[in-house]
């Protein structure tokens, strides 16, 4: 009746948070010239899940600030999205599944 019984997309995803802009860049040129995600981010990513290679595993629809949830829930699967500003920092995100 008023949307509460409304189910929330799910997304599985993998981020790299770093502070600087420029840094997160060079980070995904990497990445896209064959550098492997998970590698960079157990190296670069100052979020504790950079030791799971930046796994944030499933998550609903609105669980993370509004930037990061805006990029999750419409951009490509399996591409490198970023540098993506928030108040953590700069993000590059890549989304494994969406439902």
């Amino acid at each position: 009746m008023f949307g509460f019984n409304k189910k929330r997309k799910m997304a599985a995803a993998r981020h790299i948070l770093v502070a600087d802009e420029a840094e997160c860049q060079n980070l995904k040129e990497a990445i896209e010239t064959g550098a492997d995600f998970a590698e960079v981010a157990a190296k670069h990513s100052t979020c504790p899940s950079s030791a799971k290679g930046g796994d944030l595993g499933t998550f609903r629809e609105r669980a993370m600030v509004k930037e990061f949830n805006d990029v999750v829930f419409s951009a490509a699967l399996n591409e490198v999205h970023g540098p993506v500003k928030t108040k953590f920092g700069y993000h590059l995100i890549e989304i494994s599944k969406r439902s």
